[in-house]
């Protein structure tokens, strides 16, 4: 008698379409089927009514090999189905191990199918778009220790992450020992995607972040896919980039901005803690760049997406002014990043109107200026870099209602009254804020944060220096 043959097909991930050819020839060339129950649904309609079909309940993974093997060397052609890609967590490595223990004549063919994280992948747009894994959280036949050591080199080399089995009914707690693992090496904001019988009619797509990942949203039945450190989201889609954009501007880059791009990336290695929101890191990554002083990790205050806010009225056309205390501050401020906003900068230090006032009053010219921009500016964003005095004048004249500046950057130097302004704008609760806390501040400080306001829309793709 002729032996028979052993085909181990992928049906993909529910959708009769996304068969492939060669599977679909496969099935109706087999004289018996074999598979878990669940799957048989799918492949109805492209089988022939001749065919014999075995189908098993769940773990029953040996019982359906043996079976197949018993068909097959009866001289059956025998195709036994996965879904997704029977060599990923699939059948075909069963078969063949089952062979080698049979020391069985009987020949086998494994033919490839669209897996589920493919497929989860392209309906969460661009996520796997670089170095990737697959991690199964069963421990049916894995024991934990051994996932959870993948799990912490998966988050560790920053590979993107997809996730299969996350959760099941004696399973629930893992997927969140998963996020506590991931949340170590990646940001909160980090993209996830969630998956749920994808390509079937109860399919269901998620995009959230890693903080927000709930695990009682997920099943059995989904994939999770954990973006890496330059996952961002577009839309309610992932994208991971390759590259390309990255290359490109890197050659058009000028010699200025590549330095300050390669400096962004060495800080970025050298933080303590780059579990940061986006909005912030950008600006003490500016702050860092431009004094050289880790320092800013404990020093750089804002007020929550204050940056981003700030960004976004610059963007709108809402803010139309800056106010700086000194000449310094104002000439630090990127010409081309405000020009491209229709953003202008104002200084009152050396006005004529100031210098009079400050003699008749016995007051610092800081504090005519401010007097005089709040006067002419009231819903400006007023930046600091020098002048204690300024801040701590347009502190009052914020309580006494003359002046409601749209943002406040508060960066002063020195020793006298240093603190105590920062303190003092701090309780300014419904004003968009950035302080650099202490005795330092300067006026490069000062406009570096501003600088980082303005270009925030290079943040994601942490392309800084665009206007150097």
């Amino acid at each position: 008698m002729n032996e028979g043959k052993i085909i181990v097909v992928g049906i993909g991930p529910g959708a009769c379409e996304q068969i492939t050819p060669a599977v679909t020839a496969a099935l109706k060339r087999s004289d018996v089927i074999i598979g878990y129950k669940y799957y048989f649904q799918f492949i109805t309609p492209i089988i022939d009514s001749h065919v014999k079909c075995i189908d098993t309940g769940m773990k029953r993974e040996r019982e359906r090999a043996e079976t197949a093997f018993q068909y097959a060397e009866e001289g059956n052609s025998v195709c036994v189905i996965s879904s997704g890609d029977a060599g990923i967590y699939g059948m075909t490595p069963l078969i063949y191990e089952m062979k080698k223990e049979r020391n069985s004549a009987v020949e086998i063919e494994a033919l490839p199918g669209i897996s589920a994280f493919q497929m989860a992948a392209s309906l969460l747009g661009a996520p796997i778009g670089h170095d990737f894994c697959v991690i199964s959280m069963s421990d049916l036949m894995t024991p934990w220790s051994k996932i959870e050591k993948r799990i912490f080199a998966a988050a560790e080399a920053d590979f993107i992450t997809a996730v299969y089995n996350p959760v099941s009914r004696e399973r629930y707690w893992e997927l969140n020992r998963l996020k506590e693992i991931f949340l170590k090496s990646r940001s909160p904001e980090t993209p996830v995607g969630y998956v749920r019988q994808a390509s079937r009619e109860e399919q269901k797509v998620t995009v959230t972040t890693l903080a927000d990942m709930d695990s009682n949203d997920i099943d059995m039945f989904t994939v999770v896919i954990i973006g890496n450190s330059q996952t961002y989201r577009f839309g309610d889609k992932m994208i991971t980039p390759r590259g390309y954009y990255r290359e490109d501007d890197t050659e058009n880059a000028g010699a200025g901005q590549q330095i300050m791009i390669n400096s962004f990336k060495t800080i970025m290695k050298e933080l303590k803690n780059s579990d940061i929101p986006n909005d912030y890191r950008w600006a003490l990554l500016h702050a860092i760049h431009t004094t050289a002083d880790f320092d800013m990790e404990n020093l750089l205050y804002t007020d929550e997406g204050a940056v981003e806010k700030l960004y976004k009225m610059c963007r709108d056309g809402k803010i139309k002014t800056i106010v700086t205390d000194v000449t310094m501050a104002k000439a630090g401020i990127r010409k081309g990043a405000l020009s491209r906003l229709g953003i202008e900068v104002v200084c009152y230090i050396n006005d004529e109107r100031v210098i009079a006032s400050s003699v008749e009053k016995h007051i610092t010219r800081a504090q005519a200026a401010m007097r005089l921009a709040a006067n002419e500016h009231p819903d400006a964003l007023y930046v600091f870099g020098n002048a204690p005095t300024a801040l701590m004048e347009l502190c009052s004249l914020i309580r006494k209602g003359v002046v409601h500046p749209v943002g406040i950057i508060a960066a002063p130097v020195g020793f006298v009254h240093v603190c105590e302004s920062k303190h003092m704008v701090k309780t300014f609760t419904d004003i968009p804020k950035l302080i650099v806390e202490g005795r330092k501040g300067g006026s490069n400080l000062a406009a570096t944060l501003t600088n980082s306001i303005l270009c925030y829309d290079d943040a994601e793709m942490m392309r800084p220096g665009r206007d150097v």
